[in-house]
């Protein structure tokens, strides 16, 4: 029964966690401690690098001392160090790995980096024993992805996005309807008041024979009906519009890639899964089909350590852990397209 650190700075939430692995692949959180930098953002419409970087040295070091005192273990009992090492913001990314790989050396304690699309995508198993083959869309505010898993480490990648993603949709309409960042719970709010139907934006690539997403194509839709009304725009009409068409696009992929590889489960992880109409959507959608469905408790989905200490925990009982001298990738992906993760540390 080992217990692990996982530390996640890879854009503007610093977040420790401490987990401990028991029997199988359950994992227990033993504590989880997030610092939003939204506020210090919100004035900006977006994350400044040089910001976030700079409030995660600030706030990492109490942080960490905050989990420990929460799961009651002393740095000493820690039996390995994990962080998030892309992809991400390079400056974030570093003050996260520089801290985990710090702590590994001083105690003698292995380290292991870990994939951030990893951790959103075995996030809805946190509380299972395993991870079972799956069909696995992550939706976040800067990736859009369908994964099909066929185990922990196996992953092949079907599709992403070739624009924005849609988080990062959702804020850029969010900024033209001004309405406060991050976008997505405030489009999510507005909608409440709208009718989806009110506007007929498109729903691109939705009826493409491949897996792939874009979402400028409805994004640059709502900029040209904002500039061409003649009065006050109305904001949740537009809203519940744009929110619609993201949902659609979103299911209708979700559910042909689960019907092109045979998949009879679903998952959904990632910030923007904290959308409840999209949560509803995606759980209608697959039981009419006959599909299961899973997704990720909503502390797992917006960034956090927790889903990156179970990611590292089942590496961890593998013996699979990564080198001190390995460096962060921004730009790290999650899988190929033939079927082999592309992070995966060697023993």
């Amino acid at each position: 029964m080992a217990t692990l650190l996982a530390i996640e700075t890879s854009c503007d939430e610093t977040a420790v966690a401490v987990i401990r692995g028991l029997t199988g692949h359950r994992a227990e959180i033993l504590a989880s401690e997030i610092s939003s930098q939204i506020a210090l953002h919100r004035e900006h419409g977006g994350v400044v690098p040089e910001v976030a970087s700079r409030d995660h040295s600030l706030r990492l070091d109490s942080l960490i001392r905050r989990a420990l005192d929460q799961a009651g273990t002393a740095i000493g009992e820690i039996d390995a160090f994990a962080a998030t090492s892309g992809p991400g913001l390079a400056s974030s990314l570093l003050v996260g790995t520089s801290a985990a790989k710090g702590m590994a050396c001083a105690l003698d304690r292995p380290f292991i980096g870990v994939n951030h699309l990893e951790g959103h995508l075995l996030s809805p198993f946190i509380d299972i024993s395993e991870v079972p083959p799956h069909l696995a869309l992550i939706v976040s505010g800067g990736h859009t992805l369908l994964i099909d898993v066929a185990g922990a480490g196996r992953y092949r990648r079907l599709g992403g996005t070739r624009d924005d993603a849609a988080g990062e949709a959702f804020d850029k309409v969010g900024k033209m309807l001004g309405l406060p960042y991050p976008g997505g719970p405030e489009i999510e709010q507005a909608a409440r008041d709208g009718d989806p139907a009110a506007f007929a934006f498109p729903r691109s690539m939705l009826a493409t024979d491949h897996f792939d997403f874009s979402f400028s194509g409805l994004k640059t839709a709502v900029l040209y009906t904002l500039r061409d009304l003649t009065g006050p725009p109305p904001v949740a009409d537009i809203a519940a519009s744009f929110q619609q068409a993201v949902i659609e696009i979103l299911v209708g992929k979700t559910l042909r890639a689960a019907a092109a590889t045979g998949h009879t489960r679903v998952a959904v992880s990632g910030g923007v899964s904290l959308n409840r109409p999209l949560r509803s959507a995606l759980a209608t959608a697959c039981s009419d089909a006959g599909l299961a469905f899973t997704a990720a408790d909503p502390r797992w989905c917006t960034d956090n350590a927790a889903m990156i200490g179970f990611a590292a925990l089942l590496r961890h009982h593998e013996g699979r852990h990564s080198p001190l001298d390995e460096d962060i990738d921004p730009n790290l992906k999650l899988a190929s397209d033939d079927g082999l993760c592309e992070h995966n540390p060697s023993p």
